[in-house]
Order: C-alpha cells, then structure tokens, then sequence
C-alpha cells in the first residue's frame, strides 16, 4: 500500500481513537514524540549535506558562464516570487484562525518566535550566521548550517579534481542521509497517528475543519505563481504563448501531477520541451536537469504557508523578522529538497525549526499533504519548462516550430 493511502488509513484511526477512546491515546502519545525526534536529528545533517550538493550541481561557480548565471538568476526570482505570493495570501486570508490549537503547549521555544522582530532578527543575522558549523549543528541553527553549506559548495566548484574527494563524500553522504530519512518516513503512519490522536482528543475532531481553508489557500497561492509564470514571465521573457507552452508540455505537467515527483518527470519534461514545445536542445539539457534539483517554487511557497498556517493554528504571533527568516529558509530550504514525494515534509521540518515552531503542527497538515505535493510538483515543473524558455531567449537560442504531440522535425 502507497505511504500516502497510509497516512490517510492513520488519520482516520487517529481522529476515531481520539473521540472514542482518549484515555488510551495518553498511552501512546510518546510515540509522537519519538517520530518528531527523528526527524529533529536529520535536519542539521541534511541541510549540511543537500545544499552543498546542490550548489556543486551548479558547477564551478567562477566558470558557469552566462546561461549558468541567467539560469540561477531566474530560478532563485521566480523562487522569491512564489514565496511572497504564498506569504501575502496567507496573511491575507488568515487560515490558521479556523484551526484553535492554542491550548496545545509549544514549548518555550514557541516564546522566542512570538518575540522576533526586525531588529532582533538583524541582530541574529549579524552576529550567528557565521558561527562555528559544529556549535550550529549541535544547537539547530539553520541559517548558520546553510551559510555554511553554501560558502562550502561554492568554495568545492572551484577547486576541481582537489575538491572532487570532499564533494564525493558530501554527495555520498547526502544519498545516506536521504536513506535515513527514508526509514524515517516508513514509520510516518505510526508516528501521524499518535500525533493526530493526542490532538483530537485533546481539542475534538473539530480542529481539523480549519484545513479546509488552509488547502484552499494553498492552491489558490501555487494556482495564482503558475498563472503569473505561464502568462506573465513566459510571453513577456520568453516570448511564446501560453497555448503552445501548455499544449508541448502537457505531457509532463500531467506526469508531474500524477507522480508528484520532479526527478521522476524530467526524462518527460525534456522531451516535451524539447519536441514539444521546440526549445533548444542547449537549454534543455542545461536548465532541466538543474531545475529539477534546485527549482522548487511550489514547494517554497508551500513551505511558507504551512510555516505561518500553523503559527496562527496555535496562536502564535510570528511579525516581520521572522517572516524574514520563513522566506530565506522555505527559499533554500526547497533549493536543497529531493524532487521526490514526500520530500517536503522534511524540508518543512527545517523551516519550522528556523522559527520556533511546534513540530507536532506538521500532524495536522499531513493529511490533505499528498493532494499538495501534487499540486506543488505541477508548479515546480512549470517553473522548470518556462525558465528553459526564458533562458533559451536570453542566450538567443533558437526555438523550433515544436509539435504538441511529441513529433518535432527540426530536430
């Protein structure tokens, strides 16, 4: 049986063992924890290990060159975009009000984000970003772990064959890591279920009616980037319609959907865009493949949705400086996300961590996140097939007369 159908067989065990039999769940409630704790003791380690690979992917940073630079510029863009447009929304339509986990405890942690501000958060910035990696790892800072990281991908790109041990150890190391974090999620069902019970029974299965507006939010915010990608960004940068866009590529979009896995999707969404749609054969096989790693503005803009969903859930006031730290860690966080199933909820993790929130929030959300992965993997590659286009214009590479049904002549 599919993890996901798991969870959901989980879920609704949980809520029927909360309502009807909640002095067991106390019972079983460190099971919870148990789950949370794993999952607290990857994130440093694959933060570390995912982002230096995905800055080497990138090759020698000195040396990438024009399409190296355009490419990176668009994605990281149109990765800001999508997080904005996902914290506008859900500081406009407020879906966490519906959802009254205040009664939960947080933990003191929970304290300093309601403390954040601007200044307290420049201030952090300034002075621990930097900080010895070790004492970083140990203490669960992220923006210190990812300062890191990227300085040391950049640093590996340019040192070639010197570097290629170090850089074949944190690859070999982030395969490790992704295994652990495999093993992690086998006990997903197990560990959503002592999670969703403990918060039935403690609040009533009524808390879940918030999630209805929280899914809503959520597709509307991935509904409003794809639009603003496919009739904004690509006619006007990349100067082709978004008929013969959605007509080559449909293909992949719905392979996309379907898998909700990028990585799955790339060998379609070549060969769409580049019979299909007719893009050049150099952008295709430069700007995919690393779109496929680091372009992931679906699940940015999910992340930080989620991040602020539950903050209001539990009546925690998160202000302008931790919203900050939401946008740089759902940013980088999402650079350094598998493109695989699933991938997101560890990534979530992180953000969740960067800000002080409960870990026991993401229970909630796992219910309805599977329809989201694939919603948000539909987003990721259309990110990934407009931006080879863009970057095909920018290089002044050509575009073919592509076919809709896969047959293109000219190539």
């Amino acid at each position: 049986m599919k993890l996901h159908n798991q969870i959901f067989i989980a879920m609704g065990l949980a809520v029927a063992a909360g309502m009807w039999a909640p002095e067991l769940v106390v019972h079983i409630h460190w099971i919870g924890k148990v789950f949370l704790s794993a999952l607290k003791m990857v994130i440093g380690p694959l933060i570390l290990a995912s982002v230096v690979v995905g800055v080497m992917s990138l090759g020698d940073v000195r040396e990438a060159g024009r399409i190296g630079a355009k490419t990176v510029t668009y994605f990281l863009s149109t990765t800001f975009i999508a997080v904005i447009i996902g914290l506008g929304l859900v500081n406009l339509i407020q879906p966490g009000d519906g959802a009254d986990l205040a009664t939960l405890t947080a933990g003191n942690i929970t304290l300093a984000a309601t403390e954040m501000g601007v200044g307290t958060f420049l201030a952090n910035l300034a002075t621990s970003v930097f900080m010895n990696p070790f004492a970083a790892l140990a203490q669960g800072k992220v923006l210190s772990v990812i300062a890191f990281a990227l300085l040391l991908g950049g640093v590996l790109t340019t040192l070639g064959d010197r570097g290629k041990p170090v850089g074949d150890f944190f690859e070999s190391f982030n395969d490790a890591m992704m295994g652990i974090v495999g093993v992690i999620l086998k006990f997903t069902p197990i560990g959503v279920f002592a999670l969703v019970a403990n918060i039935t029974a403690t609040n009533g299965p009524e808390v879940f009616v918030g999630l209805a507006k929280y899914v809503a939010t959520v597709i509307l915010a991935l509904a409003l980037h794809g639009l603003i990608l496919l009739f904004v960004v690509l006619p006007i940068f990349g100067r082709i319609s978004p008929k013969r866009m959605l007509a080559g590529m449909r293909a992949a979009y719905a392979m996309a959907f379907s898998t909700a896995s990028s990585s799955a999707t790339l060998p379609m969404t070549m060969r769409c865009a580049e019979e299909g749609v007719g893009v050049s054969r150099r952008s295709v096989r430069f700007v995919l493949p690393l779109g496929a790693t680091v372009n992931m503005d679906g699940t940015a803009l999910y992340e930080a949705v989620a991040a602020m969903f539950i903050a209001q859930a539990y009546g925690i006031h998160l202000g302008l400086g931790a919203q900050i730290i939401i946008f740089i860690t759902a940013t980088t966080a999402a650079i350094g996300a598998a493109g695989t199933p699933g991938a997101g909820l560890v990534t979530m993790s992180m953000v969740f961590t960067a800000v002080g929130l409960p870990l026991e929030g993401i229970g909630m959300i796992l219910a309805v996140d599977r329809v989201l992965d694939m919603c948000r993997t539909c987003v990721n590659v259309v990110g990934d097939s407009v931006g080879t286009v863009v970057v095909a214009r920018m290089e002044g590479l050509p575009l073919h007369e592509g076919d809709p049904d896969g047959h293109n002549p000219n190539l």
